[in-house]
Formats: C-alpha cells, sequence, structure tokens
C-alpha cells in the first residue's frame, strides 16, 4: 500500500477504537481545506473520542492497485484539478465498491459523480471540464455563477442520510468552487443506477448526494470542512468520523 509520508494522527483516547482514514488529494498548503484536516482530527478526538488515524494519499499514489486497502475511510478533499484523475477515481472506486465509509467534498463531489457515471451507469465518454475542457460530453461544468467564498441554502430530502446528519431539512453552507454537474439528463440516469440526489439549491441544482444501500457514501458540493474556524467538526465531519470508527470496530470484531 503506498502511504504519503505526510501523516496527521489525532490526540490517542483510549476508550474508542481507532480508525484508518486515508485523505486523498494533493495536499499543499494554499487549500484551505487541507489546513483544516489537523485542526478537525484534533477537535474529533477531544470534543467526540472519535480517533482518525490520518494518512495523506497523493491522487498519482492511490491510483497504485491496494492503494486503499486497510483503511476504514475515505475523504477525497478539495483541490482539484487534482494531478491525476485516474487517481481520483480509484480510491472513490475502491471505497464504494468495497463498502468502506466515504466522504466527497467539493471536487471529491464531482469526481464521484464522475466515477458513478463512468463505472456503473456506462457512461464511459462523460468528463470533467476543469480535467478536458474541450471534451464532447462533459459532466462536470463550469457553474454559471463561481461559488468561490460563497454560502448558500441548501434543502435536504426527507429521510435521507444528508437529513439524518444534519438533523435539519434546509442548511446554509459555505461553497469554494466553480464546477459542478451540467447535464440534467445525465443526473437522470445516476438517479436510475441508483444515486440520490439529497441535497439542492433554491433553484433545485444537485448539491448533495448519497449512495443507499452503502454503509456511508455522502456526497457534497459544498465544503463542510470550512464551517466556523473548525474547532467543532461540521455534521457531516462527524457522521464521516462515526462511520470510520464503526468499520474499524466491526474489522476487530471480524478478525
Amino acid at each position: 500500500m503506498s502511504e504519503s509520508p505526510s501523516r496527521t494522527r489525532a490526540h490517542d483516547v483510549s476508550s474508542a477504537p481507532v480508525a484508518r482514514i486515508a485523505l486523498v488529494g494533493d495536499r499543499s498548503p494554499n487549500v484551505t481545506s487541507h489546513t483544516r484536516v489537523p485542526l478537525l482530527l484534533e477537535a474529533l478526538a477531544d470534543r467526540d473520542g472519535l480517533v482518525l488515524d490520518a494518512y495523506w494519499i497523493p491522487t498519482p499514489d492511490a491510483e497504485e492497485p491496494g492503494a486503499l486497502r486497510g483503511f476504514d475511510a475515505v475523504w477525497v478533499l478539495p483541490g482539484s484539478p487534482y494531478r491525476s484523475e485516474a487517481g481520483a477515481l480509484a480510491a472513490i472506486r475502491a471505497a464504494r465498491e468495497d463498502g468502506v465509509p466515504f466522504l466527497g467534498t467539493c471536487g471529491g463531489f464531482q469526481h464521484a459523480l464522475l466515477e458513478f457515471a463512468r463505472n456503473v451507469c456506462g457512461l464511459t465518454s462523460v468528463a470533467h471540464a476543469e480535467n478536458d475542457p474541450d471534451a464532447d460530453d462533459p459532466l462536470i461544468v463550469p457553474l454559471a455563477c463561481s461559488l468561490v467564498g460563497h454560502e448558500g441554502t441548501v434543502k435536504l430530502a426527507p429521510g435521507s442520510l444528508a437529513e439524518s446528519v444534519l438533523g435539519v431539512d434546509r442548511t446554509l453552507e459555505r461553497y469554494h468552487c466553480s464546477y459542478g454537474p451540467g447535464d440534467a439528463g445525465h443526473l437522470d440516469t445516476l438517479r436510475a443506477h441508483g444515486l440520490r440526489i439529497t441535497g439542492t439549491d433554491e433553484q433545485g441544482r444537485a448539491r448533495v448526494a448519497e449512495l443507499p444501500g452503502h454503509p456511508f457514501f455522502l456526497l457534497t458540493l459544498f465544503q463542510p470542512e470550512l464551517s466556523g474556524d473548525g474547532s467543532r467538526p461540521h455534521p457531516v465531519v462527524r457522521a464521516l468520523a462515526r462511520a470510520a470508527v464503526a468499520h474499524a470496530a466491526g474489522a476487530a470484531r471480524a478478525a
């Protein structure tokens, strides 16, 4: 398994099982989401007793067979365009097919839709316009209005994982992106193959998606890691941590 030497570890809390989480992305001090991760790990351990042993996996490393083996959760973070689109998609596919808790935020949301479209729906020619601006069949396109630095209301579907995690049916969230899903027909195809769009903006545009039947598979175009100052993890981040710890506990029982 290929692991980045750049590693962040939360405080040890002996009462909780330790879960190993892969942070997939090309780590940079210039990406605010990346600099928030250590604060969030500390807060999850100190406030919630959720201990995550986190490893950064650069997207080129994620292409290697077995790169995500042994992790209890995978989080594909913002920071696109990634150095390796193939690596980001491989990480997402591994988590989806192996039933490993998964969170994709911003670029992770976009690439998870791309992975599902290609590998589940058979839309093998769809592309991400940031990676392939001249693509004939883009699934992810430039937003008509950039959401960099924007806050917006997200309406959550009743009975969804997202609604359960956040505990509300409407939420105000922070964005930092310029790309999102385009053609509505493509989204209909994704829905027909099992992906559920469970959060929309005021105009009905997809902002949250999830995969029913998976232990935890949640995608947000907004960036929950940017909520507040990092001392109180967003409910979405906390839910991923809980799913990871549950996965680790289940693995320990099965061993």
